[in-house]
């Protein structure tokens, strides 16, 4: 019997290790940290070997196959040492792609992925297909794969998972955008990065397909230098596509595999300029599986958004209030800010992942009227708009925070968290720090 090591005992994990015992492996998960109680209970009710709070390497260097959690870098002793034995470490993508027959979708980006994965996913959903959505969202693709049979996975895929594919290929590859990000993960290389992302598109071939912004210049030189196998759907703002998708004047229109689709931007249910290529994208991969233009045009304008995502909370006194706490990089920040036509009162900070905020002067100049800071070391943004914005408040709690951009915000403003920064020195996470964004505003 192969063995199969897990290492990390969170929701890919477990779902890989229950994978795992189905496909007939002896399975063995080992987490460094503090496994949390509900996946003791999974691993303990499908008698799966577990440790936690250590890694004991006799254990582990024995296995045949092991799958890594993504949040695992790399260059981790214990892997090395993996690698240097000839054992293959893996992703959940990787490993659960072998058990499933189902035709795949695979979305990745710097921005965007988890709006278009989420609005892909609705569009099949409401034509009735047997549809799964996983992947860096959600439940374990893994634990879906060994639970049930269905015909599509959509699946949101980050770069870390994809540094842990081998053979993984999705019938439909999407790239949503590539700038800046992680590059901590990367050598501080962006290239590094950008290959990562690209990874998604390797195993493809003439069958399959790859939906692309035409407009990201990352992309273009990629792809200019790098060919692939797969066929190519870009969609742009810009330029009319001859298969892809594009904007005339205020109508989306696409053109794939002689099916056409035409739209008006009037009837998204999502704001901004970068939900309309969100939109493009998600429809592209739809038609591709044959859902109805009557479905797409009618899903399209159901579709609620993203949690944490552009999420209008609340109106005080003819001030919205706007909750972008998914925004962790300045591209997502760029987006918010464009999107937003009123003047806009911007909490900004956290941890930085060696931002560049030059990018956003020209719209910070244009829009916003102060800036409320709210992180542990707010040096950085001082430094960038300190001289640009009049009125600029250190905080140091959500709580606190709230109450100055209440103080500050006027009739007809906008007071919008997007942080364009990791969260991990005042919250647990992004959703965390929204979360409590929402819960002070409500106690206003």
């Amino acid at each position: 019997m192969a063995r199969l090591v897990v290492l990390g005992g969170g929701e890919s994990g477990v779902g890989t290790a229950i994978l795992g015992q189905k496909e007939g492996f002896e399975v063995f998960v080992s987490d460094k940290g503090e496994i949390q109680e509900k996946y003791k209970k999974v691993l303990e009710h499908f008698e799966i070997e577990w440790e936690s709070g250590q890694h004991t390497e006799a254990k582990i260097l024995n296995a045949d196959l092991v799958m890594k959690s993504p949040g695992i870098p790399d260059k981790v002793p214990l892997v090395q040492q993996l690698v240097n034995k000839g054992i293959p470490v893996i992703s959940e993508i990787e490993f659960a792609s072998n058990y499933t027959d189902a035709k795949l979708i695979g979305i990745t980006g710097s921005n965007g992925k988890t709006t278009t994965t989420m609005l892909t996913y609705h569009l099949l959903k409401e034509e009735g297909l047997y549809i799964g959505m996983a992947g860096n969202i959600g439940d374990s693709y893994a634990k879906m794969v060994a639970q049930e049979e269905l015909d599509v996975y959509v699946l949101e895929i980050s770069s870390f998972q994809l540094d842990g594919i081998v053979e993984f290929k999705p019938n439909i590859a999407i790239i949503t955008n590539i700038t800046p990000d992680h590059l901590d993960r990367y050598d501080y290389k962006f290239e590094n990065y950008i290959a990562s992302k690209f990874r998604i598109a390797m195993n493809q071939d003439r069958n399959d397909y790859l939906i692309y912004d035409a407009d990201d210049p990352v992309i273009g030189d990629w792809l200019a230098k790098n060919p692939v196998q797969s066929k190519l759907l870009p969609f742009s703002l810009k330029a009319k596509q001859e298969n892809g998708a594009w904007l005339d004047k205020n109508i989306i229109k696409m053109n794939v595999e002689h099916k056409t689709l035409e739209m008006s931007t009037d009837i998204l249910a999502l704001d901004g300029q970068h939900n309309v290529k969100n939109t493009m994208a998600a429809g592209l991969a739809a038609l591709l599986v044959n859902v109805r233009k009557e479905t797409i045009r009618k899903s399209i304008q159901s579709f609620q958004g993203v949690p944490h995502r552009l999420e209008k909370v609340l109106k005080i006194n003819h001030v919205e209030y706007v909750n972008d706490s998914k925004a962790t990089n300045v591209n997502a920040t760029y987006y918010a800010l464009d999107g937003i036509k009123k003047p806009i009162v911007w909490i900004v900070g956290g941890v930085d992942k060696g931002n560049d905020y030059s990018e956003l002067m020209p719209l910070v100049r244009e829009k916003v009227k102060a800036i409320v800071c709210l992180g542990m070391d707010n040096s950085k943004l001082k430094e960038a708009f300190g001289n640009v914005i009049d009125l600029m408040v250190e905080t140091y709690s959500m709580e606190e925070a709230v109450k100055v951009a209440y103080k500050i915000s006027e009739r007809g403003d906008s007071v919008l968290l997007s942080p364009a920064c990791a969260s991990f020195d005042l919250f647990e996470n992004y959703e965390d720090r929204g979360d409590q964004f929402k819960k002070a505003i409500k106690n206003l």
